[in-house]
């Protein structure tokens, strides 16, 4: 019987995506690990490797279609054997619906009224592996309670079917591993109604509807999120950028004949991978009953896209030279731009940047991106009157920072202490090299 090609879950956080591409048609062969579509996440487009090996029978999601769930059958595969007299009848499903195809006689017919009720969604296992079943299967697995993973199926390459639930029995130890069914969720709030209460305010007005996407979803429910149950306070210093101004054009013209060239961004991160070190106690996160401390500097900076952001991270920066760390960051930001990049290479990190001084900006308060336990946000490097060591004025390149610090990972003198870390760091930028 043909097996259903689900979409996959390609991050920890995913919860559905959109079809972008097929790059196999009907009735090409696959082998396990063949590239055959790919999928774009609310973060990044990724392919998508193929488990089984046969024929592509059919395409049940037609490419550009959105909002694909996780666990939605997207095609089915022939197995070895099997011809397309063997799928069932039909062509492909809608534009973002998925089609469920009607049991096999291997899987039998379901009780009446059974077919009203949604099947669960395909099982795992601890180490993520896919638990294959038939969607009868899951459907009575769930009804009565059984772990699929300790079930051995007798279907086609170990597929459990209808036959391979019933047998097993409520003191079976599937039954006993199987944890209490959770409450129904509740109902999601009606935003449909807000939007519509706000369109009516703007009837008369020429207006343009931007639907939103995976990325920019993500960042409303996360920022608000971060700013609904985060404890913020915030920390605010002035750092002279004179020396670090005169150091990196002598580094960079050394530099020149190796092609490297860097930023002040470059320093920055430098200084806060070093602070972090220098106040290991504010290289933490929040973990909700609970704070991890890093031992490495593994620090996010914030990288604008189209429609969006990305916090790419640039992990053992403290143990990475300034060349070192300028290039990652370059090819991180190229990659994030063309949403290429990995999930585990924008997620994690205890710490963040956000530097919108190259906008002109001189000063703003960043929102935490959790868990992280602060972010620093960067202004512009602005000429200002200043008094020197001397107590004589003169003219000095000024940047404001602002650190935003969770106060349940970090209080206020450590927060203080931490800055103060990376206000030395950028003011003596020649011990950075240490």
């Amino acid at each position: 019987m043909p097996v259903e090609i689900l979409m996959p879950a390609l991050s920890p956080t995913m919860e559905d995506g959109t079809l972008a591409r097929w790059l196999l048609k009907e009735g090409d062969s696959v082998n396990a690990g063949d590239v055959i579509a790919e999928i774009e996440t609310d973060k990044a487009t990724m392919e998508f490797e193929a488990v089984d090996e046969g024929v592509l029978g059919r395409i049940l999601v037609t490419e550009g279609t959105g909002g694909v769930k996780v666990g939605t059958p997207i095609a089915l595969l022939l197995e070895d054997g099997e011809t397309a007299g063997d799928l069932p009848a039909g062509d492909a499903a809608p534009v973002g619906t998925a089609r469920k195809r009607p049991a096999t006689a291997a899987e039998e017919v379901a009780p009446a009224g059974a077919g009203e009720e949604t099947a669960p969604p395909a099982p795992v296992q601890s180490d993520g592996a896919r638990i294959f079943a038939s969607p009868l299967a899951r459907r009575i697995a769930a009804q009565k309670g059984l772990d699929l993973s300790r079930i051995t199926g007798s279907g086609p390459r170990g597929r459990i079917v209808k036959a391979d639930v019933e047998a097993a029995t409520q003191d079976s130890p599937a039954a006993a591993a199987a944890p209490p069914a959770a409450p129904a969720p509740a109902p999601a709030a009606a935003s449909p109604v807000a939007a519509e209460a706000v369109a009516a305010l703007y009837a008369d007005r020429e207006t343009t509807e931007i639907a939103l996407d995976g990325m920019r979803r993500t960042i409303a429910a996360r920022l608000t999120e971060a700013k609904q149950t985060i404890p913020h306070f915030y920390l605010r210093r002035d750092i002279r950028l004179d020396a670090l101004l005169s150091f990196r054009a002598e580094l960079n013209t050394q530099l020149a004949p190796r092609g490297i060239k860097l930023s002040v961004n470059d320093f920055i991160i430098k200084a806060v991978a070093a602070a972090l070190q220098q106040v290991p106690a504010a290289n933490a996160v929040w973990a909700g009953d609970r704070i991890l401390q890093l031992a490495p500097s593994d620090v996010a900076v914030a990288v604008a896209v189209e429609g969006g952001l990305f916090t790419p991270v640039l992990r053992d920066a403290h143990v990475k030279s300034l060349s070192a760390l300028s290039s990652e960051m370059k090819d991180l930001a190229a990659r994030a731009r063309d949403r290429k990049l990995a999930p585990q290479e924008y997620q994690g990190g205890s710490m963040a940047i956000s530097n919108l001084g190259m906008y002109g900006i001189e000063n703003f308060d960043a929102v935490i991106n959790p868990p992280h336990g602060a972010i620093l946000a960067v202004g512009a490097g602005v000429k200002k009157p200043v008094v020197d060591t001397e107590g004589a004025l003169a003219v000095a390149t000024v940047m404001s920072v602002t650190l935003s610090v969770d106060h349940r990972v970090i209080d206020g003198a450590l927060g203080a202490e931490l800055l103060a870390a990376i206000v030395d760091g950028l003011e003596h930028p020649v011990a950075l090299l240490a």
